[in-house]
This record gives C-alpha cells, structure tokens and sequence, in this order.
C-alpha cells in the first residue's frame, strides 16, 4: 500500500497529458481532470503527495485520485498496480492507470465524430500556430467529443495506440486515451525526435515539404520517452528537436545516454520555447532558413 502512494501524483498526471498551469517547487496548480474550466482549481502539493480539488472539496492520494478518475474500487486500484509497481516493471512499460478511462463509470472523454478540420475556431487556431491548414489536415483531425455531459471539439494527433493528442487553444493540452507516442516509419536509420505535434508540424513548414523521408517519433510528452527507446535505438543516427526548458533538456540528455549518436538541434532555436514558438515568432528567420532547409543541417 506505501509503494502505491508513494507512486507520484504530479508523474501520473503528466502521464496523462496533464500538466501544470502555475508551479511552485513544492505544488502546483491544475484545470481540473474532472471538469472542464479555465482557471485552475486543482492543487497538487508534491511534496506530501496530495491533491486537493478546490471546486468540490474533494482531495486525498494517488488512490483516492485514481478510484475517481476511473470509478474503480480500492482493491482495483490496488490490484493493478501491484502488476507493475516495482521499479523495472514502471521503467519498461511506463506508469498508466487507464483501466477503462472511465469516471463514476461513464467515459472521460468519448470520441463522437472524427473529420478534417474545417470548423472556423480551429482554422484560425492552426493558422496561429504557423502551420497550413492542408499540411495539418495531413496529420491531424478536428475530433468531436463528449466529456460527460458536454460535447467539445479539437485539433487531435493520433497516436501510436489509437488514442488522440488535443490542442485547440494557448495553454490547453490533452488526449483521449491511451496515452503514446506517435511514430513515422520510414525504413531509415535516421530519426527524428519531437516533443509534440505542433513541432513536428514546424520542422516540416521551416523545410517546406510535406512529408520527410526519415523516421519520425513525437513523443507527446517527455513523459513518454521510455516508450520510444526501443524505436530510437534501432537507429544510426538521431536528431532531436525537443523543448527548451528543464524537461526537455533531460529528455535530450537520457536519450544521449541510451544512444551513441545523437544530434541536439534545439540550440539551434535557443531563446525559444520550442520549435513552434521560433516559427511563429520569427518568420524572417523562419523564411530565411527555409531556404537553407534545415533539417539535419540546421
């Protein structure tokens, strides 16, 4: 039962794709994974490991957090985790609590309609991210869907497990389960490496292609980089293209680590948050290198 709680709330989350709207070192601020609002009501202290949701008073451990989340009992909480609670078991498969990605046994969230994007908040949305509309209709899809009682729509990236990263406004990030990363198999010994789609979607832009030739993996969160180790090392090469912030600096360093040749590229957007950031806040830079095509040159 200690080895449950001590499992991190803050790690689960992310694992989640939720993350942070305000952090301190010892807590952080959250929209709540229970509703949908845009002022953050759910605290996360991490270091006594507890949250606490400010709009209905609720709040406890992990386990209270998850029999919530999914509407399962204590012992089927306790249960599955003990299937991979030690050490290698969370290091080869990753931490997940999907079960049925339920919530007092309805669906968090549930896919009603999956089209090209074409609804006007959307297009504007992309546009404002750098990126055409036809490159993003490419790879992604405008996904309707119900979270409990009411209907939503997104930009969505499909992943590796079926499941859809979505993103359809500054500072909202989420998915529909499962969480994974995203692959591009092109039966090369070069990959590439983005943090997220929006990233992946610039390099292409700053190339100026539709498509690259080599292998791609976007790891929808640094929290997946477990899941692509295995991909990343049954390459020659590998270029990573991943955020300029602490995590993404670690992500860059483990894989580093794992692998005998990696090329960090994310110096070459320092001064950035992350590739999108320098495509839509540099367009003469962008246009510029554009030319150059910078790819594994950048």
């Amino acid at each position: 039962m200690n080895n449950v709680k001590n499992i991190s709330i803050k790690e689960f989350l992310a694992e989640q794709g939720i993350l942070p709207k305000q952090e301190r070192s010892s807590y952080g601020l959250y929209l709540s994974p229970f509703r949908e609002e845009h002022t953050p009501s759910f605290k996360v202290d991490y270091v006594q490991n507890l949250w606490y949701d400010f709009g209905t008073g609720d709040g406890g451990s992990i386990v209270d957090l998850v029999m919530k989340l999914n509407g399962c009992s204590f012992q089927e909480v306790i249960t599955d985790v003990n299937q991979y609670v030690s050490t290698t078991a969370r290091q080869a498969n990753g931490f997940s609590f999907h079960r049925n990605g339920s919530l007092n046994g309805e669906p968090l969230r549930t896919i009603l309609n999956i089209l090209p994007i074409t609804h006007p908040k959307l297009v504007v949305w992309v546009r404002e991210r750098g990126i055409e509309l036809e490159l993003a209709n490419r790879y992604c899809k405008e996904i309707h869907y119900r979270n409990r009682d009411k209907d939503y729509f997104s930009v969505g990236f499909r992943n590796d497990k079926g499941g859809y990263e979505l993103n359809n406004r500054p500072g909202f990030k989420s998915c529909i389960p499962p969480k994974d990363i995203t692959t591009i198999r092109n039966n090369k010994d070069v990959c590439l490496v983005f943090e997220g789609f929006w990233d992946f979607l610039s390099y292409l832009t700053i190339q100026k292609i539709e498509k690259t030739k080599y292998d791609v993996a976007v790891l929808n969160s640094t929290t997946n980089l477990q899941k692509a180790m295995d991909f990343l090392k049954s390459h020659r090469e590998v270029y990573t293209y991943l955020d300029n912030d602490e995590a993404g600096q670690k992500a860059t360093e483990s894989i580093r680590s794992a692998h005998s040749t990696v090329h960090n590229r994310s110096t070459k957007y320092a001064g950035y948050k992350d590739l999108n950031d320098y495509l839509c806040q540099k367009p003469r830079a962008k246009q510029k290198v554009g030319k150059k095509r910078i790819g594994l040159n950048m």
